[in-house]
This record gives C-alpha cells, structure tokens and sequence, in this order.
C-alpha cells in the first residue's frame, strides 16, 4: 500500500499529447477521447487556469484538462464515472503497489456473495463472479481513498473489457462472442493488467484538483469559482438504448458495492433504478439548458455537443446568448463507433464546441 510522489516539474517536461496517451479509454457513450486534439486546440485560444468538467463521463476532458496543467473540477452525476476521475484527475500520487496488488487479488473468505446470487449466469462466468465479490471487500479495506479509487477504476475497466460491447444489456454472454483477447480472459487477468496500466496514469500536474459526485445545480461553491466550464451533457434519448444507467448499471452498481441502490428485480439483467435528470427529456431539456447558462454566466462557457442532439444549435446558441455576449462555433466531423463487433454502431455527425465569452 505504497504511495508514490512524483515531482510536478516531470509534468511541465513532458507534453499533453504524450499524457493523454495513458488515457485508459473505455468504451462509453459519446466519449471525447478521440477528439481530445481538437478540443485541446479549441480551448488553447481561450486564456484559462481553472476548470470545470461538469459531465465528466468517461473522464477524458478532465485528463485532458489536467495535462494542460489546469486546475481541474471533474463532476458526474453517477457514481462510476466519479470514481474513474478521482483516481486519475484528483489523484496525482497514490499508486497500487505489487504487495498491495497481491493482497487484493487473494480470495477473501469474509466476502458477501452477492454478485454471485444477483447476476449468475448473466454476464460473468461463475469464477468472475467470484473474484469480483472477492476484491470488492478487500479494495474496501484500503486506507488510503484515493488508492481505493484506483484500485476500483482498475476493475472497472475490466469489467468494461471483458464484457462483449462494453455495455450490460443482454443477458447473454455468449451472444457477442468473436474469439476477442478480451473476452478470453479472466476478470482477474484483466485487473492484474489494468492496475500497472492505471497506475500510469497518476501524475501531479502542480494543482488540487478534485472529484465530485453530484448534479450540475447542486455544485459546491469552489466549482463555480472557475475560470472555464465545460458541459457535455447527455442528449435527449431517440431511443431508451442511450441510456447511460441501461447501458452501464452493472459498474455503477459495482462502484459502490450496490450500497443504497435499488435493483429493479423484473429486470433480466438486474438493472438499477434510473436517476432523474432534465436533459433526458424533451419537456425538461431548453429550461435546464438555460438555467445551466445562468448558473454559470461569470465563466467562459464550452458546450460539446452533436448536430443529432435535442435542442438543435440554433436553439442552444440562442439560449447561451442571453448569458454571453460573444458565441464562437466550431464545428468538426465526427464517426462514434459504438462496440468492437462486425455489428457496431457507427454514426456520422457534426460535433459542435459552442464557445461563449463575455
């Protein structure tokens, strides 16, 4: 349980492109990964110290930010996704080390079986099951939270790979099965992989940045002292399959152990009650788009978005208006590729950064 410094000036030599090739992606919904240069290129016109990522999501704009040497605010409103950025943004010393690593991956006799009962037969072999009711315990045991996110954001990540798609919304693992590497290796195979990988990642960029759990209205003070603000909300749904919660409700559920979560029982595949949020709805979305505005008048404003998301850019760049001045589109290709299989979702739209200055 070791914790490893390492000197903010190593940071300041070496480049952002080079740092955010760590970047541990995994396969979710409208991540920026693959647009990190051109947002890092957008942003770099744009004077700025501090920095609020208010949907962090996958984590990719937060890491981005703090390669810039930013002072980074990352928020999310699930749980998993705060987890992954408190062990990569907020984190810049705690490591896993190998007598740790070896501790964790031991079978813990006190262990709930809970996993076992809730999801057999549903995503995971039963030995998978296992060691993930096995090393949920013991990654509790650790002291040291930001070296229990770090741990938790290596399991994650696993759990990503190992299931077919990335996501939880088929109970059946054999259907998605094309002889991928991931798919052959065990979840404990996976984490002994996954924690050097993110043990890569941690870095001190020379700031304290911070991690949060919570909705973009109910933000502490210190997220609303910064200089730039950057939302990638989610879009209002086409179909109940853009669900994050549908999508990724095994690792929210994972990330805390299930620990006040309600399963929705009819559910083939043990989903957990979904949290309210307006942007998910038509009704509720140009209300909360203009209120998120307001809130945050005082910085510069960066909203990510895509020309497939509701409201469409006449209506989102009208709204921003009425707080800021000065509104800059840029706008820029994009393909997402949804899944890994010969099936994947691939879809073709133009990504918008609506950048608004006083």
């Amino acid at each position: 349980m070791s914790v490893a410094s390492l000197d903010p000036i190593h940071v300041l030599l070496d480049s952002w492109q080079n740092r955010i090739k760590s970047f541990p992606q995994v396969r979710y919904m409208g991540s920026k990964a693959r647009l990190l240069p051109w947002i890092a290129e957008t942003v770099a016109t744009i004077p700025f110290s501090s920095a609020l990522d208010a949907f962090s999501g996958s984590g990719a704009v937060s890491f981005l930010f703090k390669a810039l040497g930013k002072k980074v605010f990352s928020n999310d409103f699930l749980n998993f996704p705060t987890t992954i950025a408190r062990a990569i943004v907020e984190n810049s010393s705690s490591t896993i080390s190998d007598e740790t690593l070896t501790y964790l991956i031991q079978p813990e006799p006190r262990a709930s079986d809970f996993i076992q009962r809730t999801f057999a037969g549903i995503f995971y072999t039963q030995p998978d099951l296992q060691f993930l009711d096995s090393v949920s315990f013991r990654i509790r045991q650790l002291v040291d939270p930001l070296e229990k996110a770090l741990a938790l954001a290596a399991l994650l990540r696993s759990c990503a790979k190992r299931q077919p798609r990335g996501v939880f919304t088929v109970a059946d693992p054999e259907r998605y099965k094309d002889g991928r590497r991931d798919l052959k290796l065990t979840l404990k195979e996976h984490f002994l992989e996954q924690v050097p990988f993110f043990n890569r990642t941690v870095f001190d960029n020379g700031t304290a940045c911070q991690a949060n759990r919570g909705d973009v209205f109910s933000l502490p003070s210190e997220a609303m002292e910064v200089d730039l603000v950057y939302l990638d909300p989610p879009y209002v749904p086409r179909a109940d399959d853009n669900c994050y919660v549908k999508r990724y409700h095994f690792l929210e559920g994972l990330s805390q152990y299930w620990d006040d979560m309600e399963i929705v029982q009819a559910s083939k595949v043990k989903k957990i009650v979904k949290p309210y949020t307006p942007f998910s709805y038509r009704k509720d979305a140009i209300e909360a788009f203009d209120q998120m505005f307001r809130r945050f008048a005082n910085s510069t404003i960066v909203l990510s978005y895509s020309s497939n998301g509701f409201p469409d850019l006449e209506v989102l760049t009208k709204l921003m208006a009425r707080y800021k001045p000065q509104i800059q589109v840029h706008t820029k290709d994009h393909t997402y590729h949804f899944g890994t299989h010969s099936q994947a979702v691939r879809t073709k739209v133009d990504e918008y950064l609506i950048v608004g200055t006083s």
